[in-house]
């Protein structure tokens, strides 16, 4: 189970590193075509705060779902008990996140819950 759990601090870590490129192409393309939008017509004033304002919102909200998954990543990977409780968390949260996240998350699920897994991370060897 010891490679199971790796491979999840692993997975967890990569996939939420997709979630910060994400929040970043995110922004670049929001903004940078709301700006060259808004500078090729006549209501600048209007186009630029507004795709300025969603895309820094739609990236935050990616940021804020994607950093705790790696820092949960990062403590399963030293078998922290409290990364355990976050990683079994997000990704239940990842469930709905269709189709790849439902597969993280149910795997995460399912190597976080063995009764071997709670002895690894409570410092018990088997």
């Amino acid at each position: 189970m010891d490679k199971h759990v790796t491979f999840v601090g692993a997975l967890q870590i990569g996939y939420n590193a997709f979630g910060i490129l994400a929040a970043m192409a995110t922004f670049m393309f929001i903004v940078g075509g709301g700006l060259i939008g808004g500078l090729i017509s006549s209501e600048e004033e209007i186009i630029i705060p507004i795709t300025f304002f969603v895309g820094t919102a739609i990236s935050m909200w990616l940021l804020v779902l994607s950093v705790p998954g790696i820092i949960g990543g990062i403590g399963v990977l030293r078998r922290q008990s409290w990364a355990r409780y976050m990683v079994l968390v997000l990704s239940i949260l990842d469930l709905f996140s269709v189709p790849i996240g439902t597969a993280v998350g149910a795997y995460s699920i399912w190597v976080l819950m063995q009764e071997e897994t709670a002895k690894l991370f409570a410092g018990e060897s088997s």
